[in-house]
């Protein structure tokens, strides 16, 4: 059996109060379209439509990627318009359909695959749920026998009817070709004169069509985003999610309260994690490693045994097992650190491997540089790598000695168990085992004197 899904996009969302398009707003570092899309591959959706509107085409170019069909709808004039608009794109051979929102980011692929299975393609499946404030919802209206008779809006309900507690999502499953015949007949004669979706629920009914409805329990699966506020709400929904998740596999939290995660965050035995840690695109920790507070972890691996200190930036960086970095170190893209490096506070790696046991602990920067091993990189230390057209790479061999204050003007090698005087400026190689000093010569003027302020 087939399955389409459609997700409708087309809202302007004028309470977001942005010129983005409200789908393109990020949850947990993720567009809200794109989490639903997520949902839709997590139930094996064999073909996945996207009804888009406001901000069409750079809503569609943004989530180009993932092999959505899409059709506009333009003007927008309601749910059951968007679905016509979709109705020629679904494929109706012994089909279901599912209708997801755009704006209903955290419903979770095991939740839609049961109202699929309760479809079955023969029966239309809807999603309830009994909010702490049912608000302005359209409420689910059922028989004396519990069966599912219509949904009324809550603008053309009756007072009895607005006191039902019982409510609908939005997210339906029926079976395609019914779906489409009920979509053409439907009319606007309503408050809002719009074309509303639920009423496919009485025609339905008229015809025999088994009607019913399943709630789900998390009121946040089916949670729609209007404005920042609840934008914020389920952010923090989210990252409990994430929490309780990576505690579950026993990965020690400060405080589950005060974490981010805006990507993928894998994590191996006994990591710990302190407050205010956030982690984006694809991050690893490997087993024991210790990430302090406050830090800001995207696209970065980090061996086992590792301890990250407060304050540090890594990006794009891969670390090594037994590292120490940081406090208030930066490893920039293309930083690859081996074991046992140490990278020290307000040090600033790019572009850069170094060799197991290199240290650089203090106020030193690194650019396209290749460092040996157990080299010894002192404060104050850079490799001017950029002429000011083109960036060119420092050589440092193993065992070097680099003191402190000392500029390495790139291209240029340092051979294995250099010394570079602190305080040199070393614009020519320098040879293996040597001591090497570039530096003007000390003098002392006798007889002079401070000027002073004139009066």
């Amino acid at each position: 059996m087939a399955l389409n899904v459609v997700i409708m996009a087309a809202g302007k969302g004028t309470r977001m109060k942005s010129a983005l398009p409200k789908v393109l707003h990020r949850l947990g570092g993720t567009s809200l379209l794109q989490h639903v899309l997520n949902a839709a591959a997590g139930v094996g959706a064999d073909r996945t439509v996207v009804v888009t509107g406001h901000g069409a085409d750079e809503v569609e170019t943004a989530v180009a990627a993932s092999g959505a069909v899409f059709v506009r709808q333009m003007p927008q004039l309601g749910t059951g318009h968007a679905v016509q608009m979709a109705a020629p794109a679904l494929d109706d051979a012994q089909a279901v359909t599912l209708i997801l929102y755009g704006d209903v980011p955290l419903i979770r692929p095991d939740t839609v695959q049961a109202l699929v299975q309760a479809c079955a393609g023969e029966q239309l499946a809807l999603l309830s749920f009994q909010p702490q404030d049912p608000a302005r919802y359209g409420r689910i209206v059922r028989d004396a026998r519990g069966g599912v008779q219509r949904i009324v809006e809550y603008k053309d309900a009756t007072p009895e009817e607005r006191a039902i507690r019982e409510v609908y999502s939005g997210i339906m499953a029926a079976p395609t070709a019914l779906l489409k015949r009920w979509v053409a007949a439907l009319k606007n004669d309503n408050a809002q004169q719009e074309y509303y979706l639920t009423d496919v629920v009485a025609m339905a009914v008229a015809e025999g069509v088994p009607v019913q409805a399943q709630v789900v329990a998390d009121e946040a699966e089916v949670a729609g985003i209007n404005d920042a506020l609840q934008l914020a709400e389920l952010e923090r929904v989210l990252q409990r999610r994430h929490a309780h998740a990576l505690m579950e596999q026993g990965v020690r939290l400060a405080d589950p309260a005060r974490l981010d995660v805006r990507g993928t965050l894998r994590c191996g035995r006994d990591v710990q994690i302190d407050i205010n840690a956030v982690f984006e695109g694809e991050v690893e920790l490997g087993d024991d490693v210790q990430i302090g507070a406050n830090c800001v972890l995207r696209n970065a691996r980090i061996g086992a045994g590792t301890v990250v200190h407060p304050f540090s930036h890594i990006e794009g960086a891969v670390v090594g097992a037994g590292a120490l970095i940081g406090p208030f170190a930066r490893l920039r893209p293309g930083a690859e650190l081996a074991d046992e490096v140490h990278i020290g506070n307000f040090v600033e790696v790019k572009n850069s491997t170094m060799a197991r046991g290199a240290k650089a602990n203090h106020l030193a920067y690194l650019g396209d540089a290749t460092v040996g091993e157990r080299v010894n990189y002192g404060a104050g230390a850079i490799t001017a790598n950029y002429d000011g057209a083109n960036k060119h790479r420092t050589v440092i061999g193993n065992d070097v000695h680099v003191g402190s204050n000392c500029v390495l003007i790139a291209p240029v090698t340092l051979g294995d168990g250099a010394t570079i005087g602190g305080g040199s400026t070393i614009a020519k190689d320098a040879p293996a085992g040597q001591l090497t000093v570039a530096r003007a010569k000390q003098a002392t003027l006798a007889g002079w004197t401070r000027p002073t302020k004139k009066r």
